[in-house]
């Protein structure tokens, strides 16, 4: 009995340390393989927009949250409204877990209305998360000739500026257009939102949907914009506390479904992707490091010094998002399609 028992302990012992090693073993192969290396977050738009601000707060904390404390560096890709980002990670990056994507959300969208353009599903992405989770309003130059929800209803024109036709704040125009027949003209090209802020400056757009923490801090406090209309139910206590949310001019049920079709993806504002590709173990130290950055008491700190909220959403909230976008009824995708034209 006493040798069985030395026998057993032996064992045990031996598997005990077998799985602690087993255990081990991928924490110390992400260390090696981090340690010394360069990831890059790429930006789907020019520099000095909101997600450029956001990219590059991010790229500052982050990788002391990555095993092995790689360098992290930030790259912008403008493109199609940041799908041209979006398809590097499957075309030329490397697929190791050192290139990570900042997109604009409204490309989900138009991946589910427009599929044969798009041909890409982003439940076929790596999911880190989102930063926050976005809070979205249009608004006018203080002197811009329409600035109200009720002159737009009389009829009056408004003429913002985007990125592409895949946008958040192309959607949102093509929303006020096609879902509530008012006068919207929309130009497109523009490489960023710094180059659509400057252009309303100059007073060649009167105004532009966006999040709200992209709109210049002092274009708020000295009242140059006026807020018209938020495409989100949340309110920020800065808000105007009179701003309408554009579901309550939706009459009928059509409009309300396909409302929540075209807007879901605001959920999404500030999203982080990785190429599916990336073995599963690298995704889980990425997604690990992110959730520990939207913790982390200096990255909160610069955040809320440069008016960038931080309501993050994880990988799993965002794949879940994802789903019931995705599974919308394909009569109101199809009215929702023609919505986003």
């Amino acid at each position: 009995m006493k040798t069985v028992r030395k026998h057993s302990y032996g064992m045990a012992l031996c598997v005990t340390i077998g799985a602690g090693m087993a255990l081990a073993t991928p924490v110390a192969a992400q260390d090696s393989f981090y340690a010394g290396k360069t990831v890059t977050v790429v930006v789907g738009f020019s520099a000095g927009g909101g997600y450029d601000q956001y990219a590059r707060t991010f790229g500052r904390y982050v990788g002391s949250h990555i095993p092995g404390k790689p360098n992290v560096i930030v790259q912008n890709m403008p493109g199609a409204g940041s799908l041209t980002a979006v398809r590097y990670l499957d075309g030329p990056a490397v697929k190791d877990g050192s290139i990570i994507v900042a997109f604009n959300p409204g490309v989900i969208t138009d991946s589910l209305t427009n599929p044969e353009k798009i041909k890409l599903k982003f439940t076929d992405v790596s999911w880190l998360g989102s930063i926050t989770r976005d809070v979205r309003v249009c608004y006018a130059w203080n002197s811009a000739p329409t600035k109200s929800m009720k002159e737009l209803l009389d009829g009056k024109e408004f003429i913002m500026g985007a990125t592409g036709l895949n946008t958040s704040n192309y959607v949102n125009g093509a929303v006020l257009r096609n879902l509530f027949a008012l006068k919207i003209k929309q130009i497109t090209g523009f490489p960023g939102s710094n180059e659509i802020r400057l252009a309303i400056e100059r007073g060649e757009l009167y105004g532009d949907c966006g999040s709200w923490s992209s709109i210049p801090d002092d274009w708020i406090k000295s009242k140059r914009v006026v807020p018209f209309v938020s495409f989100t139910t949340r309110r920020l206590p800065e808000m105007p506390k009179d701003l309408p949310f554009i579901g309550d001019f939706a009459k009928t049920e059509e409009q309300k479904e396909v409302l929540n079709i075209v807007i879901a993806a605001g959920e999404l504002g500030r999203p982080y992707i990785v190429s599916k590709q990336v073995p599963a173990d690298r995704v889980a130290v990425l997604r690990k490091a992110f959730e520990a950055t939207m913790k982390d008491q200096a990255f909160l700190a610069e955040a809320s010094k440069q008016g960038l909220p931080v309501d993050p959403a994880t990988g799993d909230e965002a794949q879940k998002i994802l789903s019931r976008i995705y599974g919308a009824k394909p009569e109101y995708v199809a009215k929702a399609k023609a919505v986003m034209k």
